[in-house]
């Protein structure tokens, strides 16, 4: 039989900042030209390492940061690298000020269920487990009245470890998820004995599987000590996440009906008892508050209700970095007559530690470009990444970005394993940048429709 090849076609494009590793400093704190997925800005990251001391000696209580300056200059990067110089499970919750003004919720619940998604709380926890090798597996089943085909009724099963073998009969909801695993003979598992709930680890080493290069099992090797035992298990969870579960038990009947209730509002009750389960699990060392970063861009479309609830929050004993983004100067502040710096209130302005961003280099372009094709995995000529830098230059950096995938399809379509500059020409000529449709629009306004 002729052998049919699928094309696996290319990966999901990578978000725009996933390339992002940290602030790319070095030990004395001063920023390397190229490093952590961040380009030029040293003046902006080193100010920012400045804060990332300060959030871990705690001296940042009170304050918020700014970072200000014209578009397609790094804002949201530094925002993302401050996270994740932290940690690589710090809470990271973005936020577009225009989401602020939803029509299902206040304003102020917007901005609370965002600060509450953006602290987390690390919880460790002793649980009792069995945990080993398969080395037998058989499932029972039995008719249902309801069903014509005989349904999963439980399990049997034997674990092993390199100490210790038990074997155990299991009811019918551990067994649908041993069954929905396709958990088999060799396969490592962990059931928790509290929660039932099961975990498939891996294969174990030594037992005979068709070895995958993609897509295979992966190989663990085979427990030691007992079956069952007591491990620490340590999961995070965010403020937010306890409190939809606690308004979800306090909920007539939990039917998609209350999931959507308690994602919509949450009462000032549940937030209280949510905060006191907290401190007290602090209080008893089993977790800790995991600070988040809360980023809120295009600060300067909040009027002053938002602002002043960000001021509040600021204050609160459970509070997130909160880091607030503008391309504005001088401008009003929403809702008002009256003009200050950024569209905000002087008394928060007060309050904030303001980092400016600057324009890129034609350098610094060409560098930012040239990694961004590399993620996004579009192959570029010398010459066509010249090009792309110059329309960097010329146009924005954004548009220049913008145009690499369009680039690559052309190029693919002309029989092409890399971009050239005629393929990024070809793709400028079909995406216009904002100038040449403004003057588009100027050229037929008279043909528009009002």
């Amino acid at each position: 039989m002729e052998e049919v090849k699928i094309p696996l076609g290319r990966a999901k494009a990578p978000s725009l900042h996933s390339h992002i590793t940290g602030l790319g400093l070095d030990k004395d704190g001063k920023a390397l030209k190229v490093a952590g997925g961040l380009v030029g800005q040293e003046e902006a990251r080193e100010a920012a390492g400045i804060i990332i001391d300060m959030i871990r000696k705690g001296k940042l209580g009170g304050k918020g940061i700014l970072i200000a300056g014209p578009p397609g200059t790094g804002k949201t990067a530094i925002a993302i690298a401050i996270a994740r110089e932290l940690s690589s499970d710090t809470p990271f919750v973005a936020l577009n000020a225009s989401e602020v003004y939803s029509v299902e919720k206040k304003k102020s619940e917007v901005l609370m269920q965002a600060v509450r998604k953006a602290i987390g709380v690390r919880v460790r926890e002793r649980k009792r487990v069995y945990e080993g090798v398969v080395t037998e597996i058989r499932y029972l089943r039995k008719r249902s009245r309801l069903y014509p085909y005989p349904v999963i009724a439980g399990a049997e099963l034997a674990l092993e470890t390199d100490d210790d073998s038990r074997r155990f009969t299991a009811g019918p909801e551990i067994a649908e998820q041993l069954y929905r695993l396709n958990v088999r003979k060799g396969d490592v598992i962990e059931i928790d004995a509290d929660e039932g709930v099961v975990r498939k680890l891996g294969r174990a080493r030594g037992y005979e599987s068709r070895v995958f290069d993609i897509g295979g099992d992966v190989l663990v090797d085979k427990p030691s000590g007992e079956v069952e035992k007591v491990k620490e298990v340590t999961r995070i969870f965010t403020l937010h996440d306890i409190d939809v579960s606690l308004a979800l038990q306090r909920a007539a009947f939990t039917s998609l009906f209350g999931v959507l209730t308690a994602e919509r509002e949450i009462s000032d009750e549940v937030r209280r008892k949510t905060d006191e389960i907290v401190k007290k699990m602090i209080d008893e060392g089993r977790a800790e508050i995991v600070p988040g970063v809360l980023f809120i861009d295009d600060a300067h479309l909040l009027d002053l209700e938002s602002y002043s609830f960000i001021t509040k929050a600021m204050e609160s004993d459970f509070t997130p970095i909160i880091i607030l983004a503008t391309n504005r100067g001088i401008t009003k502040i929403r809702g008002t007559d009256v003009e200050s710096p950024h569209g905000m209130p002087r008394d928060l302005l007060d309050r904030l530690l303001i980092i400016t961003t600057r324009p890129y280099t034609r350098e610094e372009i060409r560098e930012i470009i040239r990694i961004r094709a590399d993620e996004e995995e579009v192959p570029l000529v010398d010459e066509a990444l010249e090009k792309l830098a110059d329309i960097g230059v010329e146009n924005s950096l954004r548009y220049a970005i913008q145009l690499l995938e369009p680039s690559r399809i052309i190029a693919e379509r002309r029989g092409r394993l890399k971009v050239e500059p005629e393929d990024v020409d070809a793709a400028a000529r079909l995406f216009s940048d904002v100038k040449r449709s403004v003057e588009a629009i100027e050229r037929y306004k008279d043909l528009m429709l009002a």
